[in-house]
């Protein structure tokens, strides 16, 4: 069961947001939520978990009880980790909301078939939808675009691109820089970018236990390299606060982008803070 430390504070201030154009709240490790001025609101990688510890140890608070969220449309995976695929941080929002679950085939196989989520919640068939590199979502207010991703340690990984009014918001996943990459960029005049950001650490192997030297995420010149390619108005590196051992420092990022066109602006935030398109 999860356990917030923070009570359900974070939830009423979506739900109860009444948002201009799109407000984006991130939950920390790779997770946001996304409302639209008409109430459309999208989770992405929600995760509230505390990893294998003392394998993979979570570094920071866990900001809600998903059987508090009473308000989603839509929870969309990026790939099948743990940290992006999770029964007990996404099922009880389905559960509670009648949301749709979409991920790419290998995610849902984790939800259907190794995590079995329809047999310890009260979840439909037709609240799992598969996606692909080159589709398109309509949902709510939100026109969703899935799209290529770069991420060796996936299977299946993918990103979305959301089109709105107000905005458009780029999500990579964990995705490294992609050949792919400037083809979206040319294709989608992306406002805001999320991008995984982290450092190299040892971390236990998953099979021998025995301290491995690991780098799952973007460095300081990945990042701008990918952000640059997308040509991203805006960049907001995520993940970096997640793990022992992984975290980083994304003020640095300052100096690497500084002399590139893009990302023309960091946005540096915390798990809960919340950005405006």
């Amino acid at each position: 069961m999860i356990q917030s430390d923070w009570g359900d504070w974070l939830v009423r201030d979506v739900e109860d947001a009444s948002p201009d154009g799109v407000a984006i709240w991130y939950l920390g490790c790779n997770g946001f939520v996304l409302k639209g001025n008409e109430g459309t609101t999208v989770y992405i990688d929600p995760y509230l978990g505390l990893g294998d510890p003392p394998r993979t140890v979570r570094m920071i608070p866990v900001p809600f009880d998903p059987a508090d969220v009473t308000d989603a449309d839509a929870v969309l995976a990026t790939h099948e980790h743990t940290d992006h695929v999770h029964g007990e941080s996404q099922a009880p929002i389905l559960e509670q909301t009648g949301a749709t679950f979409y991920a790419p085939d290998d995610s849902l196989a984790v939800a259907r078939d190794e995590e079995e989520w329809t047999a310890d919640w009260d979840l439909t068939d037709e609240q799992f939808a598969e996606v692909s590199e080159g589709d398109t979502l309509e949902i709510g207010e939100f026109t969703v675009h899935v799209e290529d991703a770069n991420d060796p340690d996936a299977t299946h990984p993918v990103s979305y691109v959301f089109e709105h009014d107000a905005g458009t918001f780029f999500h990579g996943g964990d995705t490294k820089p992609s050949d792919e990459f400037e083809r979206i960029g040319d294709e989608y005049d992306i406002d805001l970018g999320v991008l995984a950001f982290g450092t190299v650490g040892r971390i236990p192997d998953k099979e021998t236990r025995e301290p491995k030297r690991t780098r799952w995420y973007n460095d300081e010149n990945q990042i701008v390299e990918a952000a640059s390619a997308l040509g991203l108005e805006r960049l907001l590196p995520s993940h970096w606060d997640m793990w022992r051992g992984l975290t980083s420092d994304p003020k640095v990022l300052h100096h690497h982008a500084k002399s590139f066109e893009y990302p023309t602006r960091l946005d540096l935030v915390e798990i809960g803070d919340r950005v405006d398109l």
